[in-house]
């Protein structure tokens, strides 16, 4: 059965691509990143390809391109260009599932007053959230948590990354009171065999939705 599961994040640089590319092989799911910001060398798009093995037709193109690597308001605002929120449609894929990946967190603005929230919240997708297992997550996590659950935007579970810390993951849960879905260990080398593997033996399928 197709699912469409957005992957956002507590911040920005915790691993979202690295699990977006993990999560699209083990669904056998395309993958939609609607705005990229920064274009200096690969994008999220072409990491994704490359780890999670996905043809061209594969990956749905991006919505803006944006050239420099900063909030997606800023840097379309450096490029003269606007985002217009309400193009940010989700594209119909017919038997595949569909993992869409946001930028940064869940408030990062897109412009006019518009943050990347509003957007999931008109999309009513279910959402998993990526959160590091460092100092700190525990915070982040749950106004994360609070935050999707006032706009009453379904949380799938969250997804940690980074070394085992299991009375922070468990916290995060307990509060928060959602699930534990896995967590994705610092994989070195990375490459598209290692993150296959680690992705498998960290997470279930059958947790991401019917």
């Amino acid at each position: 059965m197709s699912r469409r599961i957005v992957v956002t994040g507590t911040d920005a640089g915790i691993g979202k691509t690295i699990f977006s590319a993990g999560l699209a092989h083990l669904l056998g799911a395309n993958y939609w990143k609607p705005i990229q910001a920064g274009l200096g060398g690969e994008t999220d798009s072409q990491v994704v390809a490359r780890l999670a093995g996905l043809s061209v037709d594969r990956i749905i193109p991006e919505i803006y391109r944006l050239r420099t690597p900063a909030s997606p308001h800023y840097s379309a605002d450096i490029d003269g260009v606007r985002i217009d929120a309400d193009s940010l449609n989700v594209p119909e894929v017919r038997e595949q599932s569909l993992v869409i990946e946001g930028a940064g967190g869940l408030m990062v603005p897109l412009g006019g007053g518009i943050l990347y929230i509003d957007v999931f919240e008109r999309w009513r997708l279910p959402v998993v959230l990526c959160a590091r297992t460092a100092l700190g997550t525990i915070n982040h996590s749950l106004l994360s948590i609070e935050a999707l659950r006032r706009r009453q935007i379904q949380v799938l579970g969250v997804a940690f990354v980074g070394e085992r810390n299991a009375e922070t993951e468990s916290a995060v849960c307990d509060i928060g009171r959602v699930r534990w879905l896995g967590r994705l260990p610092w994989i070195s080398p990375l490459a598209a065999d290692t993150l296959q593997a680690a992705f498998k033996a960290a997470f279930l399928g059958g947790d991401f939705g019917p």
